[in-house]
């Protein structure tokens, strides 16, 4: 419905032509959040922020265009919250933790763009969805080249990079589906949430107990005789 008041409506007005899609591509990120992007219409989205459906197509043609926007504004915001950081003096497993936090953390920030991301690429048209998909393999060998660099330096031991990366995907990329935890939770916060994610990647979640008792399961297998199969006569 559009506001019939009059300082809402001026201050729509006084919006640049940046901030006025800014505004459509959040307003729909939350909208395709709250039902899906297939059942969206530019209908439901000019009605949201109480544009005319006419100046909503001024700013972008197509529902698409606007799927597009999300996707890259998502993917943009990770990629940039990496470069801001890759002078900062971080360890490897330090730039990865803030990573996993900056994908979190966009769970507060723009939860509908979480959604979108990971649940409505395939609605983009080809060209499109190639540009997406580079940005997300560009983010991906990022953070690969992460846990080889923690690997190389002996931060983490011998283990299979990408199986690594993918394993930190899974538990921060689908968080949405979640989060957040019940009101009682005492990790509830995003960064919470990634510095647990991190330390049971780092540390895992051995007691020292079991990992005593793993050294010494393995210093048995190296003393015990090999086996020797004979056959009966």
């Amino acid at each position: 419905m559009r506001s019939t008041n009059p300082g809402v409506r001026a201050a729509r007005r006084s919006m640049s032509s940046d901030e006025r899609r800014a505004q459509i591509v959040l307003t729909a990120a939350n909208l395709f959040d709250q039902s899906t992007y297939s059942a969206t219409t530019m209908d439901d989205i000019a009605a949201e922020i109480g544009l005319a459906k006419t100046t909503l197509y001024h700013y972008f043609s197509s529902k698409e265009e606007i799927l597009r926007e999300i996707h890259e504004e998502f993917i943009n915001l990770l990629l940039a919250g990496h470069a801001a950081r890759v002078h900062s003096g971080l360890r490897p497993e330090q730039m990865l933790l803030e990573a996993m936090a900056d994908i979190l953390e966009l769970m507060q920030t723009h939860r509908g763009h979480v959604r979108v991301f990971f649940e409505s690429h395939r609605e983009l048209l080809a060209p499109a969805r190639a540009a997406v998909r580079a940005s997300r393999d560009e983010y991906e060998d990022i953070i690969r080249s992460l846990v080889e660099s923690c690997i190389t330096l002996g931060i983490f031991r011998a283990a299979d990079p990408r199986l690594v990366t993918l394993g930190i995907f899974g538990m921060c990329n689908w968080a949405y589906q979640w989060y957040p935890l019940s009101s009682n939770s005492r990790v509830n916060r995003p960064r919470e949430i990634a510095y647990s994610f991190w330390n049971y990647l780092v540390f895992g979640l051995a007691s020292e107990e079991l990992r005593a008792d793993s050294r010494s399961w393995a210093a048995d297998s190296r003393r015990a005789p090999a086996r020797v199969d004979v056959e009966e006569s």
